[in-house]
Protein backbone atom coordinates (compact mmCIF):
# COMPACT_ATOMS: atom_id res chain seq x y z
CA UNK A 1 0.00 0.00 0.00
CA UNK A 2 1.58 3.19 -1.15
CA UNK A 3 0.72 6.75 0.75
CA UNK A 4 0.76 10.20 -0.28
CA UNK A 5 1.67 12.86 0.56
CA UNK A 6 -0.19 16.22 -0.14
CA UNK A 7 -2.21 19.43 0.75
CA UNK A 8 -5.95 19.41 0.28
CA UNK A 9 -6.29 20.88 -3.24
CA UNK A 10 -7.25 24.70 -2.87
CA UNK A 11 -10.18 24.38 -4.67
CA UNK A 12 -9.08 27.00 -7.58
CA UNK A 13 -8.49 24.49 -10.39
CA UNK A 14 -11.77 23.52 -12.44
CA UNK A 15 -12.84 19.98 -11.68
CA UNK A 16 -12.68 19.10 -15.43
CA UNK A 17 -9.49 20.65 -17.22
CA UNK A 18 -10.04 21.62 -20.30
CA UNK A 19 -7.30 22.63 -23.23
CA UNK A 20 -6.42 26.35 -21.68
CA UNK A 21 -3.43 26.92 -19.77
CA UNK A 22 -4.56 27.55 -15.63
CA UNK A 23 -1.93 28.47 -12.97
CA UNK A 24 -1.05 25.21 -12.19
CA UNK A 25 -0.13 24.35 -15.18
CA UNK A 26 1.92 27.73 -15.62
CA UNK A 27 3.74 27.35 -12.13
CA UNK A 28 4.66 23.42 -13.41
CA UNK A 29 6.26 25.03 -16.76
CA UNK A 30 8.26 27.42 -14.72
CA UNK A 31 9.24 24.83 -12.38
CA UNK A 32 10.14 22.29 -14.95
CA UNK A 33 12.34 25.55 -16.76
CA UNK A 34 13.83 26.24 -12.81
CA UNK A 35 14.89 22.42 -13.10
CA UNK A 36 16.36 22.21 -16.14
CA UNK A 37 18.33 25.60 -15.76
CA UNK A 38 19.87 23.79 -11.93
CA UNK A 39 20.99 20.92 -13.94
CA UNK A 40 22.86 23.11 -17.06
CA UNK A 41 24.56 25.19 -13.81
CA UNK A 42 25.27 22.46 -12.03
CA UNK A 43 27.31 20.56 -14.86
CA UNK A 44 28.79 24.49 -15.48
CA UNK A 45 29.74 24.72 -12.41
CA UNK A 46 31.67 21.01 -12.34
CA UNK A 47 33.78 22.01 -15.43
CA UNK A 48 34.38 25.62 -14.79
CA UNK A 49 38.08 27.12 -14.15
CA UNK A 50 37.83 30.51 -13.99
CA UNK A 51 37.64 31.50 -9.90
CA UNK A 52 35.34 35.07 -10.60
CA UNK A 53 32.84 33.12 -13.18
CA UNK A 54 32.72 29.89 -10.61
CA UNK A 55 31.62 32.41 -7.83
CA UNK A 56 28.65 34.21 -10.22
CA UNK A 57 27.37 31.10 -11.50
CA UNK A 58 27.36 29.25 -8.12
CA UNK A 59 25.48 32.57 -7.12
CA UNK A 60 23.04 32.14 -9.95
CA UNK A 61 22.22 28.32 -9.07
CA UNK A 62 22.09 29.35 -5.50
CA UNK A 63 19.01 31.66 -6.86
CA UNK A 64 17.59 29.09 -8.65
CA UNK A 65 17.51 26.45 -6.18
CA UNK A 66 15.25 28.87 -3.82
CA UNK A 67 13.34 29.69 -7.02
CA UNK A 68 12.97 25.99 -7.65
CA UNK A 69 11.70 25.67 -3.91
CA UNK A 70 9.79 28.22 -3.53
CA UNK A 71 7.76 27.01 -6.84
CA UNK A 72 7.37 23.27 -5.40
CA UNK A 73 6.19 24.90 -2.03
CA UNK A 74 3.72 27.06 -3.65
CA UNK A 75 2.43 23.95 -5.25
CA UNK A 76 2.74 21.45 -2.67
CA UNK A 77 0.43 24.17 -0.37
CA UNK A 78 -1.65 24.38 -3.16
CA UNK A 79 -2.50 20.45 -3.47
CA UNK A 80 -1.04 20.58 -6.38
CA UNK A 81 2.03 18.45 -6.29
CA UNK A 82 1.81 15.21 -4.69
CA UNK A 83 4.55 12.90 -2.75
CA UNK A 84 5.08 9.15 -2.01
CA UNK A 85 5.72 8.25 1.39
CA UNK A 86 8.81 6.17 1.89
CA UNK A 87 7.99 3.33 4.18
CA UNK A 88 10.95 2.21 6.50
CA UNK A 89 11.41 -0.88 4.18
CA UNK A 90 12.22 1.67 1.44
CA UNK A 91 14.62 4.20 3.18
CA UNK A 92 16.61 0.82 4.27
CA UNK A 93 16.95 -0.19 0.83
CA UNK A 94 18.18 3.27 -0.80
CA UNK A 95 20.38 3.27 2.51
CA UNK A 96 21.98 0.14 1.88
CA UNK A 97 22.50 0.95 -1.59
CA UNK A 98 24.60 4.51 -0.93
CA UNK A 99 26.53 2.63 1.52
CA UNK A 100 27.50 -0.43 -1.14
CA UNK A 101 28.18 2.76 -3.33
CA UNK A 102 30.46 4.56 -0.61
CA UNK A 103 32.61 1.86 -0.35
CA UNK A 104 33.90 1.66 -4.12
CA UNK A 105 35.40 4.92 -3.78
CA UNK A 106 39.05 5.68 -2.27
CA UNK A 107 38.89 7.18 0.40
CA UNK A 108 40.59 11.33 0.34
CA UNK A 109 42.42 12.44 3.50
Amino acid sequence: MSLELAMPQTGELPQVKGPELNDRDYINDILTNEKYLSSGYNIGLIEMQNPKLHETVQSILSDTHNTQFQLFDLMFQKGWYKMKVADQQEIQQVKTQFTNYQTQFPTFH
